[in-house]
């Protein structure tokens, strides 16, 4: 155990997968060193600079943004942004001179991690997915630990530097017991009728949010309550969706949120979940043990999300559908699932063997334990 001078750099972001971890991991440290001094280093303009503060941590922003795989004009500013990044990380870095840097993945990681790795500051990378991303790829040989939730990591990240410890999920999001009462008052949602959860993301999901709005009328007379995380851009675009094809749109039964803060109770409330397949939500699925349909996102890396999600549908776990036959598809499974109640307990039973418990703690305590060397402690 370390002083209470511990000191922790986090850096990351672009998309809750990789605030929210990170996130986790800060709440972990301080319930084992509750006088740390944490500090986290994000993308200007990217949510963590919104969603960091509303946790309880400071943030400071880096001018980053991604390469575009595809020609574009934006990619002439790229080495710029990279530079004036280093800059302004090593500033941070020499001004608040952590024990430990840690990278979650993001924008801003990359250029933090470097700055960390040149001034040999020890670095923690936290990978979430079976398919690494080429910043944790390049700076892996000089972290001390790796922490992954996959097997067969090996063919990214040094054997030696390894450790299987799950994704980090945010506790207040998966404790749900004895929430649901709560949940149906917050979620203003009426007794006795189920309920169905839609998360695309933190950001919303395009095509399902398409899917679900052609599809509504089917899904009224499913006889179901829907609570719908559009993102920003999509929000007006579902109420205006609601407003045409539903008979009564005034009723309760659709509930379009740009984002859900109170996601325990999102969980709380739901009998059945609709998300895409990437690793933090597979992880808080599995924790909350919800039956789901898992409609991974087609141009992910090395298509992780469907390896994602065949990977649980192939256990019973998980209902698989395809984005390409979401449309078609996605309102006769989810009046199948709501008629069958042992079908959604099998799938709730199954996925809950997938939860790693403990992750974010798990890493905490490597954090510390690598800071502890450094100081001698």
């Amino acid at each position: 155990m370390v002083a209470n001078e511990l000191k922790i750099l986090i850096s990351g972001g672009g998309t809750g997968g990789h605030i929210f971890p990170a996130i986790a991991i800060a709440d972990a440290l301080r319930n084992i060193v509750p006088d740390c001094d944490i500090l986290f280093v994000g993308a200007l303009g990217k949510m963590e600079m919104e969603k960091v503060p509303q946790a309880g941590y400071p943030i400071k922003g880096l001018r980053i943004s991604a390469f575009q795989r595809r020609l574009s004009l934006k990619n002439l500013s790229f080495p710029f942004k990279v530079v004036f990044s280093m800059v302004k990380a090593y500033k941070i870095i020499t001004s608040f001179k952590p024990d430990v840097v840690v990278g979650v993945g993001g924008f801003a990681s990359g250029p933090t991690l470097k700055v960390a790795v040149n001034r040999r500051i020890p670095v923690v990378i936290q990978e979430q997915n079976s398919y690494p991303g080429i910043t944790n790829r390049l700076l892996a040989k000089h972290a001390e630990k790796i922490c992954v939730a996959y097997d067969g990591m090996e063919k990214w990240f040094p054997a030696g530097k390894i450790l299987k410890t799950g994704n980090p999920v945010r506790e207040n999001v998966i404790n749900i017991q004895n929430k649901k009462d709560e949940a149906f008052r917050y979620f203003e949602l009426e007794s006795g009728k189920p309920v169905v959860l839609i998360v695309g993301g933190s950001q919303g999901a395009l095509s399902i949010n398409q899917a679900l709005s052609y599809n509504l009328k089917d899904l009224e007379q499913c006889g179901v309550q829907m609570i719908w995380q559009t993102g920003k851009l999509f929000a007006d675009k579902a109420k205006s969706a609601i407003q045409e094809k539903i008979a009564n749109p005034r009723d309760k039964d659709f509930h379009v949120h740009e984002f859900i803060t109170r996601m325990d109770l999102a969980y709380a409330a739901a009998d059945l979940v609709i998300s895409r397949a990437g690793a933090i939500a597979i992880s808080e699925l599995s924790a909350v043990q919800k039956p789901s349909i898992l409609i991974p996102y087609p141009a992910a890396a090395e298509d992780h999300q469907a390896k994602n999600a065949k990977a649980l549908a192939d256990k019973q776990a998980a209902i698989f559908l395809a984005d390409s036959e979401a449309k078609i598809k996605i309102a006769t499974i989810v009046k199948s699932l709501i008629e069958d109640e042992e079908k959604r307990d099998t799938l709730s039973k199954n996925i809950g063997e997938f939860a790693v418990h403990n992750s974010a703690q798990k890493i905490a305590e490597q954090i510390i334990k690598i800071a502890s060397k450094r100081n001698g402690v």
